[in-house]
């Protein structure tokens, strides 16, 4: 990555309290959203917003239990069946009580996230875990943790026409841990929204397909 998106000094780790941060803007911003609009299409997301915040809930938590084991596996997930209930949704395996509400799911995102905050910050530095992105340590994790969350509260948003921009140097974070490559000298959440296919940067077409490398730095 250009130095220009950290200012020429070695980028600073992605830890739990920027998990603790960005679940709890996200969760500001949803907490506002219209109830009539949890139906609408998230985005440029094939899901409604209700389902992009139960997708969004379950990665966190899927993250979590991938550092639970006292030996995680390398070669795959831990085998929790996954299910969808419609076959265009996202592949999940928590649903939230849809007669609890927008709020209950809303807790439901904010409870998953903090699973992934005390299992970022307890869980030694060089324990290892699967994930398709490639084999993570606990940084890995959160940087995943905390691009989810940026990017689908970035979908939410758009769909329920609600504004979000997230901390700069939080998304500067994750660009160094996920993406090392992505062009410099652009602002950093844009280019984190080109990253992840959500936007262009100039020079740089928005990209139909786009990977994460949540491998280990060091």
């Amino acid at each position: 990555m250009s130095p220009s998106i950290e200012t020429g000094s070695v980028p600073s780790p992605v830890t739990a309290d920027d998990v603790d941060l960005a679940v709890r803007l996200a969760v500001d911003v949803l907490r506002d959203a219209p109830a009539e609009g949890w139906g609408g299409r998230a985005g440029s997301l094939e899901w409604d917003c209700w389902e992009t915040a139960e997708h969004l809930a379950n990665d966190l938590l899927y993250y979590a239990v991938q550092l639970g084991p006292r030996t995680p596996p390398l070669d795959t997930h831990v085998p929790i069946a996954l299910n969808r209930k419609r076959p265009d949704a996202p592949v999940v395996f928590l649903f939230a009580d849809r007669a609890a509400g927008p709020a209950g799911l809303v807790q439901v995102l904010e409870a998953c996230g903090a699973l992934l905050v005390a299992m970022v910050r307890t869980t030694p530095p060089q324990v290892r875990a699967h994930h398709a992105a490639g084999v993570a340590d606990p940084e890995g994790f959160a940087a995943l943790g905390v691009q989810e969350t940026l990017v689908h509260t970035h979908d939410l948003a758009e769909g329920f026409g609600l504004a979000w921009t997230p901390p700069s140097a939080l998304c500067s974070r994750v660009l160094a841990r996920l993406f090392p490559e992505a062009p410099g000298g652009a602002d950093p959440w844009l280019t984190l929204l080109w990253a992840t296919g959500r936007a262009e940067l100039p020079g740089h077409p928005r990209l139909s397909r786009w990977r994460s490398d949540s491998t280990p730095r060091s």
